[in-house]
């Protein structure tokens, strides 16, 4: 049976139609590269350079050949929906999209297809990139989102990390040749392509809370903190300042999305404001932007920050009075800052300031982050004189996942015996004991541990397995190590005697406790 090509193409005319699209996508008319690419493509195809080997029905894979400079091989699997080229090349290549087209043309018109394309160009985009404004690179950045984003509708979410990987690529294109200019135009695509995508998800519906949004989220403001580090680092050209004001809007633009992940935003504005807007005329235009906007916790931080920047400290404490369970957030993230900055009276005024909605704003977050919280904060609060009274609400507000840090104020105001009472009140397993500081309080009242040891062991026992039997014989060695330091070693004789009756008839504990050292 012969090769007929058209039957195939005909066959398969929604997988061609669909990688032409997305080759649509992808490949910028206005870019120099892209345009060769398809220039290149066609031309295989005019000079019938494309030659179809041979198709297999069975898997629907289809093999053919490109005869260029040097040849390459193209296997289509339309079952599978992907195409493999043996070309170097690891994104898409013109020998691909020409085998598309060759198959194309038996159902459409491949210089209609061609001429479709070049009407979407614009201005060439190697000519926006060398014209050194912010208006230029901006250009440059609507230009590629806009011709990747394609249509307004919404997007799956899954296909938000090729997106992005994708706009990175083509903006890598027009990196400027001088270093000096190559992490300001980083840290200028990186984020005015995420403000712009942010913008569009929140308009489109695109699931903002999904795994793919997140992780490209968390990923762009890593690359941008490790820009901006590289950028504050370097020598500050004249010709940048126009960078910087344009940088300036951008990130306050950022910080005033109405979507989640503030906590990270903020983050990332601080960073900005700490590390490149450093003369007195950013902040002083920023406070008047600031003030023509209307009231909201995010405004409020925003504020407060440069009022801790530039000591402020009337102005911060008068801002911190309209404080509420939603700067919280806020609220503990500034303290940091302020403790960072070496400004410890700041500091400590910040966090004081959270005390009161501490417990109420730790019920409202997920089970899951209410650990991570917890453990966040109390290493702030370590360095922050609080009352004893301040110190036990902050704790009670912490409930069950405040055990540890809870434990840790006990051991270093000596509360030994309150520290025994609170692992009692709240059990959990000797690991997590030694977690705790179980080392501490047995170094300084080992009898006081007798009762923990006693309960975790019983918990092993009534198991009944012989794994279980071997765990309470160590247990047990802990609690008679702690018995013979504190002075009790008749009490511990008289205990594990008494264990021994009580449980004399499991075999193999009596055999686990005999091969121990536990009656010496």
């Amino acid at each position: 049976m012969g090769l007929s090509i058209p039957e195939i193409a005909r066959d398969e005319r929604d997988f061609i139609l669909n990688k032409l699209t997305s080759y649509e996508q992808s490949l910028h008319p206005s870019s120099a590269e892209d345009e060769e690419l398809v220039r290149r493509a066609t031309f295989t195809v005019r000079n019938r350079a494309v030659l179809f080997e041979r198709f297999i029905p069975f898997s629907s894979v289809l093999y053919a050949v490109v005869q260029d400079v040097r040849s390459a091989e193209v296997t289509v699997d339309f079952k599978r929906d992907h195409i493999i080229c043996s070309c170097p090349s690891k994104t898409i290549c013109r020998h691909e999209v020409g085998v598309m087209l060759a198959l194309y043309q038996y159902f459409g018109s491949v210089q209609e297809w061609k001429a479709n394309w070049q009407a979407k160009k614009g201005v060439q985009l190697h000519t926006l990139a060398n014209e050194r404004s912010p208006e230029s690179w901006q250009r440059l950045l609507d230009e590629v989102v806009d011709h990747a984003l394609h249509s307004a509708k919404r997007m799956d979410d899954y296909m938000i990390s090729p997106l992005t990987d994708s706009i990175r690529a083509k903006l890598q294109r027009h990196l400027p040749f001088e270093r000096e200019w190559q992490p300001l135009f980083h840290i200028f695509m990186e984020l005015a392509t995420l403000t712009k995508l942010w913008s569009h998800f929140l308009t489109t519906g695109t699931l903002s809370g999904s795994y793919y949004f997140n992780y490209y989220i968390e990923r762009a403001l890593t690359k941008i903190k490790d820009y901006l580090m590289e950028l504050s680092s370097d020598i500050r050209l004249f010709e940048t300042d126009a960078f910087y004001d344009s940088l300036q809007t951008m990130i306050r633009e950022l910080m005033l999305l109405k979507t989640d992940h503030v906590t990270e935003r903020f983050h990332l504005y601080s960073k900005f404001w700490d590390r490149l807007f450093i003369r007195a005329s950013y902040t002083e235009k920023e406070l008047a932007a600031l003030r023509e906007q209307p009231d909201s916790p995010t405004i409020r931080a925003m504020q407060m920050l440069h009022f801790i920047r530039t000591n402020q400290k009337e102005a911060l404490t008068g801002t911190m009075m309209n404080s509420s369970i939603a700067d919280v957030e806020y609220l503990i993230t500034l303290a940091t800052f302020a403790k960072q900055s070496r400004k410890d009276e700041l500091a400590e005024q910040l966090a004081r300031q959270t005390l009161p909605f501490i417990g109420e704003f730790i019920t409202q977050l997920e089970p899951m982050d209410r650990q991570f919280f917890i453990m966040y904060i109390s290493k702030l609060f370590e360095t922050i004189s609080l009352t004893e009274q301040q110190a036990l609400e902050l704790y009670a507000a912490y409930g069950h996942y405040g055990v540890q840090p809870y434990s840790e104020y006990l051991l270093r105001n000596e509360r030994y015996g309150e520290w025994v009472a609170l692992h009692q009140l709240h059990p959990s397993s000797i690991a997590y004991l030694d977690s705790c500081g179980l080392k501490t309080v047995l170094a300084n009242a080992p009898g006081l541990t007798l009762p923990l040891y006693h309960y975790y062991a019983m918990q092993e026992i009534a198991q009944k397995s012989r794994m279980n039997y071997k765990q309470a014989v160590r247990i047990w060695r802990g609690m008679k190590s702690a018995a013979k330091k504190s002075g009790n070693t008749v009490f511990w004789e008289n205990y594990i005697d008494t264990v021994r009756q009580q449980y004399k008839r499991l075999r193999a504990l009596q055999e686990e406790i005999n091969k121990s050292n536990l009656l010496v």
